[in-house]
């Protein structure tokens, strides 16, 4: 039986752009300053459908309410139906891990939760310099 939760997200993809070059003559890679956090939830191994769905109608309130807190901007369903995705309003890691950890399901320890920072589209600040993006 597929486990679909029952939350929507977008994902914001982080890309790298070249940025000017080194002394050298290299282009560095411009890293993006994070903006938000990509976390992708997926239910541990081993835990049950049964299991999720008793604390789920707990999680939905918890999952509401940080969004209306601004907490959690976006939420979506992953496409193969084993688990959701979640941009949060956090600018490390560790700031969106805080806030993930208040839902019910992390509480109970049965998902795994991936965290990746994003940020804007490197590429388009060289478009609105007229050259290679700087940092």
């Amino acid at each position: 039986m597929k486990l679909v939760l029952p939350f929507l997200i977008a994902a914001a993809l982080p890309v790298a752009s070249v940025a000017q070059p080194q002394s050298g003559g290299v282009p560095s890679v411009a890293i993006p300053k994070a903006t938000e956090v990509l976390v992708i939830q997926t239910v541990k191994q081993g835990v049950t459908p049964q299991q999720v769905m008793a604390v789920m109608p707990e999680e939905i309130r918890a999952t509401v309410k940080l969004y209306f807190d601004g907490k959690i901007r976006q939420w979506y369903s992953k496409g193969d139906g084993k688990g959701v995705v979640f941009l949060v309003d956090a600018k490390t890691e560790d700031e969106a891990q805080a806030i993930m950890e208040t839902l019910p399901l992390a509480k109970e320890k049965l998902m795994d939760h991936t965290y990746i920072p994003v940020g804007p589209l490197m590429p388009l600040r060289a478009l609105m310099s007229g050259g290679p993006a700087r940092q």
